[in-house]
């Protein structure tokens, strides 16, 4: 009794701090390390115009094949590790406008949840996204990659599946747009992760789960 009181216990003062959390101002400080470290990289190694952007959390940042997975393509690499849909909207000066990118692939939204943001308010931060990146580039490909359940996140893959549904109807509608269904990507056939394609920490991807992931994005890519 008294380890399930302390289980009830715990799971109360998550659900406290993420509400808590969620009222206070988005910390875009945070980031700037990162913003500035991509700056100087630019400055010693100038952006192809026109180029392939990815960008979103750490499914990008680890994503360290992505130019071999690629080879044709002018792949550029703005992933940040643990950012939200929201950071990547705020930082698009810094990160995407700067390249006039012909197509972008945004993968983020698993942190916003964990972050305690409902599916729809996740949606809504992808429109905004959307809206701001089409107000400077509207001819650029927004390409959507979904969300997938991981080990460590399971309890949230509902609302994984939910903001993948909100998403792709959206898309659906709207020109410039593209989704990429990988929801299913770690699943086996009882519709469980397979720890076989995670790293030990039971979130990200390992390059077997990259190798997945990379054969549900080449299709979508300019030939």
């Amino acid at each position: 009794m008294r380890f399930i009181a302390r289980q009830i216990l715990t799971l109360l003062l998550v659900s406290f701090v993420r509400a808590a959390c969620a009222g206070q101002p988005h910390n875009f400080s945070r980031w700037e390390k990162d913003m500035v470290a991509f700056e100087r990289m630019d400055a010693t190694n100038p952006l192809p115009k026109g180029a392939i952007v990815f960008t979103g959390s750490s499914t990008i940042r680890l994503w360290n094949t992505l130019p071999s997975d690629f080879p044709n393509c002018k792949i550029i690499n703005r992933g940040f590790g643990g950012c939200e849909i929201e950071d990547v909207t705020h930082f698009a000066d810094r990160i995407i406008f700067p390249s006039e990118p012909r197509m972008i692939f945004l993968r983020a939204g698993g942190n916003d949840l964990w972050a305690g943001k409902s599916p729809e308010r996740v949606f809504d931060d992808f429109k905004d996204f959307v809206r701001t990146v089409h107000s400077k580039l509207p001819e650029t490909e927004i390409v959507f990659i979904s969300l997938s359940p991981s080990i460590a996140r399971w309890k949230q893959a509902d609302k994984e599946e939910l903001v993948n549904r909100l998403v792709r109807g959206y898309v659906q509608t709207n020109q410039h747009l593209k989704y990429i269904e990988t929801y299913g990507i770690p699943l086996d056939q009882k519709g469980q992760p397979r720890p076989e394609l995670f790293r030990d920490d039971k979130l990200h991807f390992n390059g077997d789960g990259y190798k997945l992931l990379a054969e549900k994005v080449r299709p979508y890519l300019p030939r």
